[in-house]
């Protein structure tokens, strides 16, 4: 390979990457799951690379990406699955009849963390709506859609593409786009999406910040007194892979002092994810001692009360998505080693 040969691929190489985020920002909302979507841009990046030299510039390299990765995610959702959450496919369960049944992995709409589906950007307004659009009730209203109106609604409302854009990079007419769009909006106003009401603000407001103080106090102090006192009257809880869902403060803390009760004594790590205030908890571990990892939990908030919180259990997958570790430290252990 000579030397202008070996610029031009480094070349590439770095304009492709400033897409990834974006790239797999969109294929996530597409797909539902953190890891096919990663999967899916590296295709799309793979497949970029092996034909741009027939790229002959028509549209730019974005447009260009958009058309293969959206390719890549209509090729990938002919299977029909659709992802859910718990309360798409259950209706809530009694605490007293309450059961820890798990599904399959592809059952479930998946966690993400903010940094690798939302781009930087100056513009708050911009930055809200992608905060929004990656949030779980409107993700799992996305997964009701046709593959096709769900590209369309992505494209049009989420990323902000002309209509003629859409139509271009789908290989289809305005009034085709214009159609799908109005269908998708119709279907997604049927549905009334628990969760959808949470209202975030971004950076948090000081009210929003003294709840999720408390909160973690609550929790971490595993006081279901005071845990109640911050949960709206209809909360929801859920457990993928376990499709028990409960509602409800009594039933919620009744829970957790019973099947839950090993998460007494856990610790709470901050993390961003779903565009919303996330936390990872470890809960203790016996045999080694500290703590285990044991879930990524998504908060919903609206009206200074927690309206939904999710407990995403397969630590061995997400820890490491989130950059977490797998076991942390007592405190008297790292007050020894000077932490």
């Amino acid at each position: 390979m000579s030397d202008g040969t070996a610029t031009t691929t480094t070349d590439l190489d770095v304009r492709l990457e400033k897409h990834r985020v974006e790239l797999t920002g969109y294929c996530y909302r597409m797909l539902g799951s953190s890891f096919e979507a990663e999967d899916a841009v590296q295709d799309t990046m793979v497949r970029a690379w092996r034909s741009y030299d027939k790229f002959e510039g028509r549209s730019s390299l974005r447009s260009w990406l958009y058309r293969i990765a959206t390719n890549v995610c209509l090729d990938m959702l002919t299977a029909g699955n659709k992802r859910a959450r718990p309360m798409d496919l259950t209706e809530s369960t009694p605490l007293a009849r309450a059961a820890l049944s798990p599904r399959p992995d592809n059952t479930w709409l998946e966690p993400m963390p903010d940094s690798r589906v939302l781009p930087t950007t100056e513009d708050p307004a911009e930055a809200a709506v992608a905060k929004e659009s990656v949030r779980l009730a409107f993700m799992a209203a996305l997964q009701q859609l046709p593959p096709k109106q769900r590209a369309v609604l992505i494209l049009r409302e989420v990323l902000a593409w002309k209509a003629s854009e859409v139509a271009e990079l789908l290989g289809t007419s305005v009034a085709s786009v214009n159609s799908a769009l109005q269908r998708a909006r119709a279907t997604l106003a049927e549905r009334e999406q628990p969760g959808a009401q949470a209202t975030v603000s971004d950076p948090l407001d000081e009210e929003q910040q003294k709840l999720l103080d408390r909160y973690v106090a609550a929790f971490e102090g595993y006081d279901m007194t005071a845990l109640t006192a911050l949960l709206h009257e209809d909360a929801i809880m859920t457990m993928p892979p376990f499709d028990l869902w409960l509602t409800g403060h009594d039933d919620i803390s009744g829970f957790m002092t019973t099947l839950g009760s090993a998460c007494e004594g856990s610790r709470l790590v901050p993390v961003q994810v779903n565009g919303l205030p996330g936390f990872a908890q470890y809960k203790p571990d016996p045999e080694a001692g500290g703590y285990t990892p044991w879930a990524v939990q998504v908060l919903e908030i609206s009206e200074g009360r927690l309206t939904g919180f999710h407990f995403f259990l397969d630590t061995k997958r997400w820890f490491p998505l989130f950059g977490l570790p797998l076991h942390l430290e007592a405190e008297a252990d790292q007050v020894e080693q000077g932490v």
